[in-house]
C-alpha cells in the first residue's frame, strides 16, 4: 500500500534534506488564484503580462512558498509537523513551464521544544535560485503512517468562454436589425439592450409600450434611443414582428417574455408566416464544462415528433449552423437508446435511413453515424468498451435527438446538472429567430443574437 509516513524529531540529523520537483503549469496558476483570490493580472492576464517588467506570466510568489510547505508536511518531517515560522526572500520569478527543485535541509535543532529550523531553496532548471529562506517547525514525536489519500481531480473551465468568443467574433460587423417581441420583463429587455450595446443587434421593441417602459425602469436602463412599436398584447407583437420580417424591415426576430408557441404560431402561418422549403427547426448550442468543444443539440424546442423527412431538414439546418460557426465537416450523431437497428424502436430505423440519405447526397456537409446511444456518441472509451467502431465517437459536434421531449430533457440536464451554458436559435425560416427560454440569462440571449448574426453573414457572403 502507498503510505505517507513521517520522520520523528529524534531521527532527523543536522544536514538531512528532502527534495520536491515540480513544473509550473497554467492550471497551477489558475488554482492558486482561485484559492487565494489573488487575481493580479501579472499572473493571469497574458496581454498585460507581456507589457510588464517580466514580459510574460509568472507564478504567484507564494506558489513557490507553498511547495516548501508541501515538503514539510509530506516528507521532512512529514505528517504531524506544526509550522511555526517562515522567512523567505523572492529572488527570481518562476515562469510558466519552469521546473523547480525544492530542497529543505535541517540546520538547527532545539531538543527542549522539538523545534527544527530548515534551510529552504527553490531552484529553477537553469540553476537560478528563485526563493531562499528558512522555516521553523515543531517536529512530530509520534510515528504516523497512513494510506496516501487520493486528491480530488480539478477540471478548469472558463464559464461562458465559448459564448464570449462567439460574441466577440461578431462585434466588429454591423448590427442586425432585430424585432424584439414583447420584452416586458427586465431579463428579456436587458438581454436585448446589452446585445445592442455589444453591436450585435439594432433592436426594435414591440409590445405594450407602458410595460416595456416599466421593465426598463425596473432594470435601471435607458431605452430612449430605441424604437418602440406599441401593440396591445403579446400575440399582436408576434404578428407585427413577422409582418416586419416579411416586408424586409428586420433581419431577425428575438423572443421576449412570451411563450414559444405564441411566437411560432405566427412564424409558421401558411398565409402570413416565414416558411421556406426547409423545415423550421431549433438548435441549442451548449458549452459543457466536461466536453472539449461546443455541442449542438437538435431539435429540442420546435418539432415534437418529427418524421424522417422532417429530420432530414433538422440535420441539415444544424450542419449549416455548425459550418457557419467554423466547423469544417461537422460530426453528427443520430441518437437512440441502442447502437443497432431494431424494428421496435423507430428512432434506430430513422437513424440508419438518415445515414444512408447522407451517403446519397440528400444531406450534405457533415459526417453522420447512427443509431448511437448517448454514451457511445460522446465517449470513445464507451464505444470501444461496447466493441463499436465509429469515426465520430468521442468527437461529436451535433447530437440529433429522436424527439422534442428527449432533446429538451437532455439540454436542460446539461444546463442544471453539468453547469453548461445554453443558447439557441431557430433556423429554416426566412430569417433567423432568436428563441431564448424565459429562464435564460443575458449571456445566453447575447449569444443567441451572435448566432443569428453569424447565420446572416453566411447567407449574405458570396
Amino acid at each position: 500500500m502507498n503510505l505517507i509516513e513521517n520522520r520523528l524529531f529524534d531521527d532527523i540529523n543536522i544536514g538531512d534534506s528532502a527534495h520536491l520537483i515540480k513544473t509550473l503549469e497554467q492550471k497551477d496558476i489558475q488554482l492558486f488564484a482561485v484559492m487565494s483570490g489573488d487575481i493580479n493580472p501579472m499572473h493571469i492576464d497574458k496581454e498585460f503580462a507581456q507589457n510588464d517588467m517580466f514580459h510574460e506570466i509568472i507564478a504567484h510568489g507564494m506558489w513557490g512558498g507553498s511547495l516548501i510547505s508541501t515538503v514539510l508536511g509530506t516528507q521532512l518531517p512529514g505528517p504531524g509537523t506544526i509550522y511555526l515560522e517562515q522567512s523567505l526572500k523572492f529572488l527570481h520569478p518562476i515562469y510558466l513551464n519552469d521546473t523547480v527543485t525544492v530542497t529543505l535541509t535541517a540546520l538547527e535543532k532545539d531538543n527542549k521544544k522539538n523545534i527544527i529550523q530548515f534551510g529552504c531553496k527553490v531552484v529553477t532548471q537553469k540553476n537560478i535560485i528563485a526563493i531562499e529562506g528558512t522555516a521553523r517547525v515543531i517536529a512530530p514525536k509520534i510515528k504516523i503512517s497512513r494510506p496516501r489519500q487520493e486528491i480530488p481531480q480539478i477540471h478548469f473551465h472558463d464559464k461562458g468562454k465559448i459564448f464570449q468568443e462567439l460574441i466577440s467574433r461578431t462585434q466588429s460587423s454591423s448590427p442586425i436589425i432585430t424585432a424584439v417581441v414583447h420584452p416586458v420583463d427586465s431579463v428579456s429587455l436587458v438581454g436585448a439592450i446589452e446585445s445592442a450595446q455589444a453591436n450585435l443587434i439594432t433592436p426594435i421593441l414591440i409590445g405594450p409600450e407602458h410595460k416595456i417602459k416599466y421593465a426598463a425602469k425596473e432594470a435601471g436602463i435607458n431605452i430612449e434611443a430605441y424604437t418602440i412599436i406599441p401593440t396591445l398584447h403579446s400575440h399582436a407583437a408576434a404578428a407585427k414582428a413577422v409582418e416586419l420580417a416579411r416586408a424586409g424591415d428586420v433581419q431577425a426576430i428575438m423572443k421576449g417574455a412570451l411563450h414559444t408557441d405564441e411566437l411560432m404560431h405566427e412564424v409558421v402561418s401558411q398565409e402570413t408566416g416565414l416558411l421556406t422549403a426547409r423545415r423550421i427547426s431549433h438548435v441549442f448550442i451548449i458549452d459543457v464544462p466536461t466536453y472539449n468543444r461546443p455541442l449542438l443539440i437538435t431539435d429540442a424546442a420546435i418539432n415534437v415528433y418529427p418524421s424522417l423527412e422532417d429530420k432530414r431538414d433538422i440535420v441539415q439546418n444544424a450542419i449549416d449552423l455548425a459550418i457557419a460557426l467554423g466547423i469544417k465537416c461537422p460530426h453528427v450523431a443520430i441518437l437512440s437508446a441502442i447502437e443497432t437497428v431494431y424494428p421496435k424502436i423507430t428512432s434506430t430505423i430513422e437513424a440508419a435511413a438518415l445515414c444512408k440519405m447522407a451517403e446519397r447526397g440528400q444531406i450534405t456537409g457533415g459526417i453522420l453515424d447512427g443509431p448511437l446511444a448517448f454514451d457511445t456518441a460522446i465517449s470513445k472509451i464507451a464505444a470501444q468498451t461496447k466493441g463499436l467502431t465509429s469515426v465520430i465517437s468521442g468527437d461529436v459536434d451535433i447530437l440529433v435527438v429522436p424527439d422534442l421531449e428527449s432533446g429538451n430533457m437532455l439540454a436542460k440536464q446539461l444546463e442544471y446538472l453539468a453547469e453548461a451554458q445554453v443558447a439557441g436559435i431557430v433556423l429554416g425560416a426566412r430569417i433567423p429567430i432568436i428563441l431564448t427560454s424565459r429562464a435564460d440569462g443575458v449571456l445566453a440571449r447575447m449569444t443567441s443574437c451572435a448566432l443569428a448574426k453569424i447565420m446572416l453573414q453566411k447567407t449574405t457572403t458570396p
